[in-house]
């Protein structure tokens, strides 16, 4: 599992879901993670429900954001942060085959945690300021370098990301780079040419 992990954002799902269709097309999203915070539990499910059927079409992988009891109902994986219930939880819970992630911020010892509860990928962050969560401080990039050399996982970079400050993350370990707004947050006709900018990118540290 290696390459750009998009997170959705708080678009009207018409236009959220063209802008996945054609993210999609490019064929340069690893996983996509659906959070929506402003959004109705009952909306939830009907806009998960259309997502799931998009990413079954192209074949990416899709996680539910903190919401261990939305991704049961489908079937889907699921990323959990520190407050958000135990990994084991999850593990017992969902099919064997889905994708199970935990926030680690900056910690070493809670991913090594996670793994041995069951996780598939850590995540550390925020590696740069972000809007999203403007309460995460900055943890730079050491943490990345220590857990390349330790976690036997997949590591995902989370805070601030763009492809023009992205590249020393990538050689500092993460195989992941977790993305809203450098991808959602442009015009429809926008987004091939940067999912495709994301994608060279991954290829160049290979």
């Amino acid at each position: 599992m290696r390459g750009l992990y998009l997170i959705t954002n708080d678009d009207a799902l018409e236009l959220l879901l063209n802008k996945l269709k054609v993210a999609f097309e490019t064929g340069g999203v690893a996983i996509l993670q659906y959070r929506r915070k402003k959004v109705s539990k009952e909306d939830q499910i009907d806009e998960v429900q259309k997502i799931k059927i998009l990413c079954e079409k192209y074949n990416v992988p899709f996680v539910v954001n903190d919401d261990l009891a939305l991704a049961e109902k489908f079937g889907l994986g699921v990323h959990l942060g520190q407050g958000d219930g135990e990994i084991s939880d999850a593990v017992a819970r969902l099919p064997k085959d889905v994708i199970i992630g935990r926030t680690c911020l900056n910690s070493i010892e809670l991913a090594q945690k996670a793994i041995v509860d069951g996780a598939t990928y850590v995540a550390f962050g925020a590696i740069y300021a972000t809007e999203s969560k403007p309460e995460a401080g900055n943890i730079g990039l050491d943490v990345l370098k220590q857990a390349s050399q330790i976690i036997q996982r997949p590591i995902c970079a989370i805070g601030g990301l763009t492809v023009e400050n992205s590249k020393v993350v990538i050689e500092s370990g993460a195989d992941l780079c977790a993305v809203i707004s450098d991808i959602l947050a442009l015009e429809v006709e926008d987004i091939p040419s940067r999912v495709q900018a994301w994608k060279a990118l991954f290829i160049e540290q290979i």
